[in-house]
């Protein structure tokens, strides 16, 4: 299923300054906030995803497309270190220059010990022109080992929680899509964290399902949740629509944001679109849905499908 196309390469060789000036802006109505978990932030209930920035041929393009997608009403901004080698943070900073503090921004570190993650967090807030992001995550947790350096003396949680302290981040989380069981430990190893990051779509029932096993445990404790892979990399919209996808992820129990990996303004409009009129699928919806997402059994549901999931 294709999803429009608004900006593209249009703009690519605008100067920032003349598309900044007139910007395409696209208000498609109010976007839904919500109280993000125990912490006291209030955010949007979708969020522009950093990861897809690399759709773009270029910084300033990609640039752009940020400032637009804030133009739209998009008050929540998601990136980590790793996207696009460090390029999605600096189209970030560039894009948000101006208007920085009207938005929720957030990053990721890759980092497991203290000196790896205060080295990428010094390197963010320069790429991002900020002095401090409103949520730091600890990114892509895998297994019992991430686990282990990361809560370890010298580990990632120290240098998180000595940079909220400093007032260098706001709020604490970590993120993955790889095991629900390693998510389900880490929330539990501390209290420490505010916000987890996490699959959660119509097909995840299928396989090493994040809904069944981790989400109970994070509404739980409380923490603000962040939903992945809403779309299911897009193999979802082979059977369901994009407003069913997201619809679905946000009727949840506890999810507070879907995390859009937006390439295009288009595609974000059409997400502002699906939510402005937010209403929870009731269990007889979300059953329907679930049955659908599984259309060709064995190959768009379950490992086939979830490769970013812990092999079979």
């Amino acid at each position: 299923m294709k999803r429009r196309l608004f900006v593209g390469g249009a703009l690519a060789g605008l100067p920032l300054t003349t598309a900044f000036a007139k910007p395409q802006k696209i208000k498609a109505g109010d976007i839904p906030t919500i109280t993000f978990g125990k912490t006291d932030a209030k955010v949007s209930v979708i969020a522009q995803g950093g990861a897809r920035m690399d759709l773009h041929p270029d910084i300033p393009s990609a640039a752009v497309h940020v400032r637009n997608v804030y133009n739209a009403g998009i008050t929540y901004f998601d990136c980590a270190r790793a996207y696009w080698n460090g390029k999605s943070e600096e189209a970030y900073g560039i894009g948000l220059q101006g208007v920085r503090k009207n938005v929720f921004l957030t990053t990721k570190t890759m980092g497991r010990t203290a000196s790896e993650v205060e080295k990428d967090l010094e390197t963010s807030l320069r790429l991002l022109k900020t002095d401090y992001v409103d949520l730091w995550q600890v990114h892509n947790v895998m297994n019992q080992a991430d686990i282990d350096k990361i809560l370890a003396p010298g580990g990632a949680l120290e240098a998180v929680l000595r940079a909220q302290k400093a007032g260098k981040c706001r709020f604490i989380g970590f993120t993955g899509h790889f095991d629900p069981e390693i998510h389900t430990a880490l929330l539990k190893a501390t209290d420490k964290w505010e916000t987890v990051m996490m699959p959660i779509h119509a097909a995840d029932h299928a396989y090493l399902s994040f809904e069944k096993t981790t989400l109970p445990v994070a509404v739980e404790r409380g923490v603000g949740i962040q939903a992945i892979k809403v779309f299911g990399k897009a193999f979802l919209l082979r059977s369901l629509s994009p407003t069913e996808c997201l619809r679905y992820a946000l009727s949840q129990p506890g999810v507070h944001v879907a995390i859009c990996g937006a390439g295009t303004q288009g595609q974000m409009e059409d997400n502002i679109r699906a939510v402005q009129k937010f209403k929870k699928m009731t269990a007889e919806e979300i059953a329907d849905v679930q049955k659908r997402s599984l259309i060709g059994q064995g190959v768009y549901a379950g490992a086939k499908m979830e490769y970013w999931k812990k092999p079979a």
